[in-house]
């Protein structure tokens, strides 16, 4: 069996047609079995400031308040995830669009108000996905594109960080196959310039993290991606790529592995 391949697409490939055209059309050439994950925070973040909605971000994360999270919600589960699956179908690609509250695909729990409160946000982990959902998806033929809004199984729809979200089904899976996890976004990798598109790192373990962390290398929204990358590792996905959403047929991009 073929591994499995987990695409996590984020706001400024989803925001952007033509980039976002290239990446499924080179999305619809990879072989196998593959699910796509995709945020929308630039999008989220225009809707919110024609509605002179704040938008607060805490180390790459968004404050989400009642307010908020109906907007996150309308552009995530709504606009952007059906923008995808149609340019999917368009392609010849039968992909099917869901939230975290359908087919109960996700779930997830409020995260405690604790250091930080961070409103209707949700933490998940890999027992929170509906493996056998998704692999009866995948067995139909189907291409599942899944947002960052979940459910707590109460009615509460709840915020995820999407690169959460993505090595969350990347973990979940690898208990029943091979898995790889690959995010993708506008540079061509983990940089240690960020004005200098040649100076990729090629390779982050654990033992790496701190110390880029600390020098600012990583940092922002790169944060949670890093973490969740190397949270997937650990837990049993074969590796994971960070590269550029251009050219997800090639072998650039920083790898994190252990």
């Amino acid at each position: 069996m073929q591994t499995l391949k987990i695409f996590k697409i984020g706001g400024n490939v989803v925001d952007n047609p033509q980039i976002l055209s290239k990446f499924l059309a080179d999305f619809n050439r990879v072989s196998g079995d593959k699910i796509i994950v995709h945020g929308g925070g630039k999008e989220a973040t225009r809707l919110a400031s024609a509605l002179d909605v704040p938008v607060t971000m805490i180390e790459g994360r968004r404050v989400t308040d009642r307010r908020t999270l109906d907007i996150v919600t309308m552009v995530y589960a709504g606009l952007v995830n059906k923008r995808v699956v149609a340019a999917l179908q368009a392609i010849g690609c039968n992909a099917i669009g869901l939230s975290g509250s359908d087919g109960d695909a996700i779930r997830a729990v409020r995260r405690a108000p604790e250091p930080v409160d961070y409103g209707y946000v949700g933490d998940i982990n890999a027992s929170s996905v509906n493996v056998r959902l998704l692999t009866d998806l995948l067995g139909s033929g189907m291409v599942p594109v899944l947002c960052a809004i979940t459910h707590d199984g109460d009615g509460l729809l709840l915020n995820c960080n999407a690169d959460t979200i993505a090595s969350s089904i990347a973990v979940a899976l690898s208990q029943v196959r091979e898995t790889e996890l690959i995010y993708c976004f506008e540079q061509p990798g983990v940089l240690t310039d960020i004005n200098d598109k040649s100076s990729v790192i090629p390779l982050i373990t654990p033992d790496d993290f701190p110390a880029l962390k600390e020098s600012g290398v990583i940092s922002a929204g790169m944060i949670p991606k890093i973490k969740n990358a190397l949270d997937a590792v650990r837990k049993g996905v074969r590796y994971v790529s960070v590269k550029s959403s251009d050219d997800i047929l090639g072998c650039t991009g920083t790898t994190v592995r252990l």
